[in-house]
C-alpha cells in the first residue's frame, strides 16, 4: 500500500507542474504576443486549449460531464 501512496504523490505532483507549465505557457503568449519564445517557439497553447474547449463544447452534454469528472478527479486528489 506504501508504494502505491508514493505513485499517487508523484502523479498528483506531476499533474500539478503540468497545470503550472500550461498557465506559465498562456501567460507568455499573452505578454509576447507575436514574439518568438525561445522555448515554444512553434507550440501556440493558447491554440491548443482553445480547441480542446472547443472540442468538448461542441459534444454538449457529454463534454460537459467530462469535464464534470475530470474536475471531480482533480480536486478529490
Amino acid at each position: 500500500m506504501e508504494i502505491l501512496d508514493t505513485v499517487k504523490k508523484w502523479a498528483a505532483s506531476l499533474a500539478e507542474v503540468g497545470v503550472s507549465l500550461i498557465a506559465l505557457g498562456v501567460v507568455l503568449e499573452v505578454l509576447f504576443k507575436g514574439v518568438a519564445i525561445p522555448f515554444l517557439p512553434t507550440a501556440s497553447v493558447i491554440e491548443n486549449v482553445t480547441s480542446i474547449v472547443s472540442t468538448l463544447g461542441s459534444q454538449g452534454l457529454v463534454g460537459l460531464v467530462a469535464v464534470c469528472v475530470l474536475y471531480n478527479v482533480w480536486k478529490a486528489k
